[in-house]
């Protein structure tokens, strides 16, 4: 027992500060529709294939437009792509709203790729990674060492007092009152970046080597982009395939024979923007292969549930709230886990000097 409370000190002190900005970035992001702040954010949702293809249309004819993300529900604006961190916003009428040369530009968007990636690309998802299985193994062994204090049990959301004794005991008993809540949002999160520890996961539901094989996209060839695509033709393939689904993404191809995708979410999928696809020619516009995300494997079906679990995308209010509760807590957790590590750390015990021999 003492090798596991001095692990779960260590590895807190090391990695609680990462975990403390994830709780804290990733609450922020539950709430980003609400504070982006642009004209059109709350405009209800028009789906229809005219006004869909016409908007398109319009928007994809811009110089260096590669893909949209379009509006849902929830937020009334399509999202237009042009580069690497270029974008803007469009109304669904196609006019624009707001552009930027930069991710820095919108705070959504720098707060979104610390979440996801720490700023650093695919390195930042391994230290994520890393630190959601560290985070998995201090809601366990957190569990674990609680029980021996279990009588002195309290519920406080703010320690007694600022001194390292006080700290201990609210990190304890806070943890174990939101283990239940951390778990899942360290585990859905920890599946997104680590595809192994995800076959793990979803190993119950089904075959995790079948499960994998329907979540990677199809390798389609086609010619090279043509100058005007029919995005018309392409949207209404989609609406014919999957009748009741939501235009999700559209996007064009990132090398030379790639095909345009078409990213559509039927009613009945949690993903917010689906995994129903579409692959297109991006010279003649033919239809590649279609997948419909309702006939995958069981087990890539509850793979496609962790992002919405995790980013409250299903579950209204209520578990927004609790996963506010979970990433406030998160946060609170691991900052006060770095400050008695580092800098509230006991004091080593002064030893008694030693008594002077009589002298006879």
């Amino acid at each position: 027992m003492k090798l596991l409370d001095t692990l779960h000190r260590w590895t807190g002190g090391l990695l609680g500060l990462v975990l403390a900005l994830l709780g804290l970035s990733g609450t922020i992001l539950l709430y980003d529709y609400l504070w982006i702040g642009q004209p059109g954010t709350g405009d209800p949702l028009r789906g229809d294939l005219a006004t869909v293809a016409a908007t398109t249309e319009k928007l994809m004819a811009m110089p260096g437009a590669q893909g949209i993300t379009y509006a849902d529900e929830r937020f009334g604006l399509h999202q237009l792509r042009f580069g690497k961190e270029a974008g803007a916003y469009a109304s669904q009428s196609g006019d624009l709203v707001t552009r930027w040369a930069s991710q820095w530009e919108r705070p959504e968007l720098w707060i979104f790729d610390f979440h996801h990636h720490l700023f650093a690309g695919d390195s930042g998802e391994w230290v994520i990674g890393i630190a959601g299985l560290a985070g998995l193994f201090f809601v366990i062994s957190g569990a674990i060492l609680w029980w021996r204090t279990r009588k002195t049990f309290q519920l406080r959301l703010w320690p007694k007092r600022m001194s390292r004794p006080s700290i201990v005991m609210h990190h304890r008993d806070l943890g174990i009152i939101a283990a239940p809540l951390l778990l899942i949002s360290i585990v859905t999160g920890t599946m997104m970046i680590f595809r192994p520890f995800a076959m793990v996961m979803i190993a119950p539901f089904g075959s995790p080597a079948e499960a994998a094989k329907a979540i990677e996209p199809p390798k389609y060839k086609g010619g090279l982009l043509t100058g005007k695509p029919d995005y018309t033709a392409m949207l209404a393939e989609g609406r014919r395939r999957f009748p009741d689904a939501e235009f999700r993404i559209l996007s064009l191809p990132r090398k030379p024979g790639d095909p345009i995708s078409l990213r559509m979410r039927q009613q009945a999928e949690w993903l917010p923007n689906g995994r129903s696809t579409l692959w297109f020619d991006a010279a003649t516009g033919e239809l590649l292969g279609a997948r419909d995300a309702l006939a995958m494997p069981s087990g890539a079906q509850a793979f496609n549930m962790a992002f919405p679990i995790h980013a409250s995308k299903v579950g209204g209010w209520t578990w927004r709230i609790l996963l506010t509760l979970s990433g406030l807590a998160m946060t609170m957790l691991g900052s006060f886990a770095v400050w008695t590590f580092w800098f509230r750390r006991p004091k080593p015990a002064k030893r008694p000097a030693p008594r002077a021999l009589a002298t006879s």
